[in-house]
């Protein structure tokens, strides 16, 4: 188990993509789910994670991982589901999936997959799974990678 509070981030490194996990924070959260058949709530408790996923390894892919998911929970801007076969699956470089288990595929066409359970990963973190506990999370599958902790926010 890796400790994290509501106010850090973990990023994890893997050769060609990264991954950032954020605790959901506070007591019950709200998020709301925007797909092409309409828009569902999702409730979160405090120890649920919301996890990027980037597609690259530089500066630019942390700092958006981290911008996206700051959106996402600070702001509380909507998690976006695209139509299957949208032509922007294929440009984007960060998405995002939220829940207590967090489940790494790349046989996925990013963006476009309601379960949100469910995230696209770079080949490297295939099968890989990441999993809320109380205080922390656990990371499997990627006993190799290598992670940091980051400050996110005063929460």
């Amino acid at each position: 188990m890796i400790p994290l509070s509501s106010t850090e981030m973990l990023l994890v490194h893997g050769d060609s993509g990264m991954l950032a996990v954020v605790k959901a924070g506070g007591a019950q959260r709200q998020f709301f789910v925007d797909t092409p058949e309409g828009e569902f709530v999702l409730a979160m408790g405090p120890e649920e994670l919301l996890v990027a996923s980037g597609f690259g390894t530089d500066e630019r892919i942390g700092n958006g991982l981290r911008c996206v998911l700051y959106m996402i929970r600070e702001v509380n801007s909507p998690l976006i589901v695209l139509p299957k076969n949208h032509p922007a699956s294929a440009r984007l470089k960060i998405v995002v999936a939220a829940g207590k288990r967090i489940v790494l595929s790349c046989n996925i066409t990013p963006g476009t997959h309601p379960e949100q359970h469910l995230l696209c990963g770079m080949k490297e973190f295939d099968g890989a799974e990441i999993i809320g506990v109380e205080g922390g999370v656990e990371l499997k599958g990627l006993g190799w990678a290598k992670y940091e902790k980051r400050g996110f926010s005063s929460r």
